[in-house]
């Protein structure tokens, strides 16, 4: 296991925990440690051949490791690190899409109606911390907890994605003229968007506690947990609503910047959700004792649980049908996520027989699409490589 021990007192901040890394090597075993404490002169020489050989495939692990973290290759876990390739192939930012548009929508009182204003609105009012949230979780816990280094380097990307998916909402704020209080405070004052953030803080709390420390089945379980909630539910389930609603108002040619927007903050998303189902699958194969009938119970109460959750917010957010929308449409399609997300990482479906109403949505997470949905922008996206500098 990693030895990430405290160099100094930390204030405990619910969801914000931290904790100073004193050292990044892979702990030596109690015998190695006695004799450097006994003969610290005899630093290299005392220590047991096996403890500096080097890194073999079949060491590696994706938690409670022992391997050097700082060791990126040989690889292991390929499908990490060609999601961390992916990723980086489809980089994108905010201002690059013109808000002109929007604006002139937004500014418009009869540009959009009171229903599809309050739309925009409660997302922004979720998204603008939720992508905060996430990033902290990774930063501040998961990063930590993992001994892989290939999955260290997709996750270095995901929180960077995560603050340009931040950014990118801010943006769209800023470009409207909303009042920036209002919305930035949503998720303490907006109960539908409160419920579903402390929904999520105990699992954060778990990973940024700086006491928290993997080994023991229990603490692994806990692990284990979190990553389910974040990779299957946070981005899995909780943003699915949102990303609806916005992407069928650019369907209907409206606010169309924001709408591209969520299409490509869409598209990374699930990349975040199928790396973590990835990650959650190879602990699983690597400590099937974690895997029990009463952890799988549980697991199935978080599921049913967000799923309440997300559709209060659906109809919080949309209390009347609007834009060929109601509410109850996406009860159906929460269930039906609900039900892929069990099917991911091996649980037992939760609702059969659920079907998807929102077929197209599908085509707004094709990451080989030559142009985007709304025909505004090429996507082909450079990298630093392919750049012409003057």
């Amino acid at each position: 296991m990693l030895n990430f021990d405290d160099e100094m007192a930390v204030s405990p901040i619910p969801g914000l925990g931290m904790q100073a890394a004193r050292g990044f090597m892979p702990a030596l075993s109690a015998n190695a440690a006695a004799r450097q404490e006994q003969a610290p002169e005899q630093t290299v020489p005392a220590v047991r051949a096996e403890e500096l050989r080097r890194i073999r495939v079949e060491d590696k692990r994706i938690i409670n490791g022992r391997t050097d973290v700082n060791q990126l290759v040989p690889f292991k876990y390929k499908w990490a690190w060609e999601k961390y390739l992916s990723a980086c192939a489809n980089h994108w930012m905010p201002q690059e899409i013109n808000m002109s548009r929007d604006i002139a929508t937004w500014k418009d009182p009869n540009g959009l109606t009171e229903d599809e204003r309050r739309i925009i609105t409660r997302n922004l009012g979720f998204f603008v911390t939720a992508d905060s949230l996430a990033a902290n979780n990774i930063v501040l816990g998961t990063y930590r907890h993992i001994s892989a280094p290939e999955c260290r380097q997709y996750l270095l990307r995901q929180a960077f994605e995560e603050a340009i998916h931040t950014h990118a909402y801010q943006y769209i704020v800023e470009s409207l003229g909303l009042d920036e209080g209002e919305v930035f405070n949503a998720y303490h004052e907006i109960g539908s968007i409160r419920d579903k953030d402390e929904f999520l803080i105990p699992f954060i709390d778990t990973l940024t506690n700086p006491a928290f420390k993997t080994g023991t089945p229990q603490a692994d379980q806990q692990l284990l947990k979190s990553l389910i909630v974040f990779a299957c539910i946070m981005e899995g389930l909780f943003f699915y609503v949102g990303f609806v609603q916005i992407l069928a108002m650019g369907r209907q040619n409206k606010m169309t910047g924001a709408a591209e927007q969520y299409q490509y903050i869409l598209r990374d998303e699930s990349m975040h959700c199928n790396f973590g189902i990835d990650l959650i699958n190879q602990i699983k194969m690597e400590n099937p004792h974690l895997w029990t009938p009463v952890f799988r119970d549980e697991i199935q109460g978080h599921v049913k649980t967000a799923v309440e959750l997300e559709y209060r917010y659906a109809e919080d957010t949309m209390p009347r049908g609007v834009l060929g929308l109601n509410a109850p449409m996406f009860k159906e399609y929460l269930r039906y996520i609900a039900n892929r997300r069990c099917q991911q990482i091996g649980v037992e479906q939760l609702y059969p027989g659920a079907s998807n109403p929102f077929p197209w949505m599908s085509e707004m997470t094709d990451l080989k699409k030559e142009r985007n949905f709304f025909e505004t922008r090429v996507i082909e996206y450079q990298t630093g490589g392919a750049l012409s500098w003057d």
